[in-house]
């Protein structure tokens, strides 16, 4: 399937999102957010809301070599920041929604009074700084002992420990949300013969045969939120050329969790030797993930195991998918093209739902839900295989 780069949403003046984007553009968008970020630890008795609007107040302007700033002002939470404000406070987040959507008032009376309740309460808010067009963006509303690990950061230490890993390796695509940065990265060449695995099956997007080209390629994916929606991981992740389908092999991952010591009040500014020691244990792990996942052993030992499912057949397809979805909690909409690619796969067997669930991802617009999907792939063989 030839990649897409999508058309980004906009919040404000600062891209957000984007789809199956190439590593340049990428990180253009990641240093273009990073002008306008804002990080603020403080109490909640510096926190308010207004019109459904996080508000600061009485925090003290920070003056250094990049000027004065003052993070006080209304903030628009997202959606992840709305999460994040309904689990720190203890609020449905169903019903702050409906509250944000049917009485406003409501929600202000809520979010304030239940941050009175603990004024001496710290969270860590961040945000991009408004402008004279209107308020900041409350991007995520978290822990003070939440540990940041920015994605423009992340990204140039991770891809300096590939290239001190010696291997030849390339970005094949990368996605930007609210929630998440991925980027996926294939070997240049370590790739395997998968013909048992691929045998009958076809591309839904160019029509060839897993007979005529049964290459898979060794690679991994790594992901990262700013937001506390997730750790920083490195997963393995196989390709299989005539499709593109990706499988990642979640058991594998390798993570960093954002956590740390409690953070001092403020406006938060890292220190340098902080920045450093992270940013090295970053690198140092993405050098030891190149040389776990991209060889050729540990992917044909990978192949081999999903090889023992693969082949079980499926005799009633429509049954074997609903099923199948139920278990993994797949949507309707998303089950129905599933079966639609199963179908076109021609592979009637356990290894042909994984590869329907691999192939559906490809297509989903939102990237979040694409590498929810994908991550699905092996249970999904497991449920099917079981049945």
């Amino acid at each position: 399937m030839t990649q897409q780069v999508t058309e980004p949403t906009i919040v404000r003046t600062a891209r957000t999102d984007t789809r199956n984007a190439d590593l340049a553009d990428l990180a253009r968008i990641l240093t273009e957010q990073q002008g306008r970020k804002l990080d603020i630890v403080a109490p909640a008795s510096a926190l308010g809301v207004q019109d459904g609007n996080l508000t600061l107040h009485g925090v003290e302007p920070v003056i250094d070599a990049d000027g004065v700033t003052d993070p006080n002002g209304a903030y628009r939470p997202t959606d992840v920041a709305e999460e994040g404000v309904s689990a720190k406070l203890r609020i449905p987040v169903g019903y702050l929604r409906r509250m944000r959507a049917e009485n406003l008032p409501l929600y202000d009376l809520n979010v304030a009074g239940w941050l009175e309740k603990e004024p001496e309460r710290r969270f860590l808010l961040r945000a991009f700084k408004g402008g004279s067009d209107g308020p900041g963006v409350a991007r995520a509303f978290l822990s003070d002992s939440y540990k940041m690990i920015d994605n423009v950061d992340l990204l140039v230490a991770a891809l300096d420990g590939v290239r001190q890993s010696g291997h030849l390796v390339k970005v094949t695509g990368c996605d930007l949300t609210d929630r998440r940065m991925y980027v996926r990265v294939e070997s240049e060449s370590v790739a395997v013969q998968a013909r048992e695995l691929l045998r009958g099956y076809r591309s839904p997007y160019t029509g060839q045969s897993g007979d005529e080209l049964p290459l898979v390629s060794a690679g991994f994916l790594i992901t990262n939120s700013e937001v506390g929606d997730g750790a920083f991981t490195i997963t393995p992740r196989a390709v299989f050329r005539v499709c593109d389908n990706g499988l990642t092999m979640t058991k594998d991952t390798m993570r960093a969790v954002h956590l740390g010591g409690k953070q001092d009040e403020g406006v938060v500014k890292w220190s340098g030797t902080t920045q450093r020691k992270m940013l090295e244990l970053i690198t140092s792990k993405c050098t030891d993930a190149v040389a776990s996942f991209l060889s050729r052993d540990y992917v044909e030992a990978k192949l081999r195991d999903i090889e023992r499912a693969a082949g079980r057949p499926v005799t009633d397809p429509v049954k074997t998918i609903e099923v199948v979805s139920k278990q993994l909690s797949i949507t309707d909409t998303v089950r129905d093209s599933i079966l639609s690619h199963f179908i076109q796969g021609g592979q009637l067997t356990a290894g042909g739902v994984m590869q329907a669930l691999t192939s559906v991802a490809q297509t989903l617009p939102d990237a979040d839900a694409a590498h929810e999907l994908e991550a699905r792939a092996l249970p999904a063989l497991s449920a099917a295989a079981a049945l």
